[in-house]
């Protein structure tokens, strides 16, 4: 069985290679060395990671980005992201490793791909899309709560999934591969090649709406 979240992590750290240090990312504020900095942290430091989930601790997995940056050059941190967790972290383990990270390296390697001035589509593997669609399903409630309105997710095949019970808003189906609903769901509305379907008001509220990571 082929390890996808592998296979994002390896395209890429290929790709911070090729774009460098400066190249924008899709993450507000952050270049392609924040963004390997983060990855690095996020599997690393254990001091750091709490900080990425709760607001709170932001400050403190900040200030242990920056000395990341200080002690390494991108180049040194790319490696490192490119090599895996240490041993010692969850996610060097090798099933929960690969839940965490099924979202996350797939995510991220479209940031930097869809922020520059030209990308090209992909077309992912029948195999990764049904991983990322079991992803997505789980995590859909707690990435899209605050959807102004109901959301259903479905697949080209007709395959669906609530996300967020219809409201006083109605409710909107978001069509798409499973990857592009990842991205949907994950904040990334304005990349992710998807249809709206719905109200016309419940639309425009959800094309206005923030949510997601």
């Amino acid at each position: 069985m082929t390890d996808y979240s592998r296979v994002e992590r390896l395209a890429l750290c290929d790709l911070f290679d090729q774009v460098g240090p400066a190249a924008p990312t899709l993450c507000d504020g952050w270049d392609a060395y924040d963004l390997a900095v983060h990855l690095y942290v996020r599997e690393a430091d254990p001091m750091a990671g709490p900080g990425i989930m709760i607001p709170a601790l932001s400050d403190t997995t900040e200030r242990r980005m920056q000395r990341v940056k200080q002690r390494y050059s991108f180049a040194e941190v790319v490696d490192k992201v490119r090599n895996g967790p240490p041993p010692v972290s969850i996610y060097a383990l090798p099933k929960l490793g690969h839940q965490l990270n099924t979202t996350e390296y797939f995510v991220h390697h479209e940031d930097v791909r869809r922020a520059q001035s030209s990308y090209d589509a992909r077309t992912l593997p029948a195999a990764q899309q049904d991983g990322l669609w079991k992803a997505i399903r789980l995590a859909a409630k707690t990435m899209t709560r605050k959807s102004p309105s109901g959301l259903v997710l479905r697949r080209p095949d007709g395959t669906t999934a609530v996300a967020k019970r219809p409201n006083e808003f109605g409710s909107v189906t978001v069509t798409g591969e499973p990857g592009e609903l990842v991205l949907f769901c994950f904040g990334r509305q304005q990349v992710a090649d998807v249809e709206l379907d719905g109200d016309p008001e419940a639309v425009q509220r959800l094309r206005n709406a923030s949510f997601g990571v």
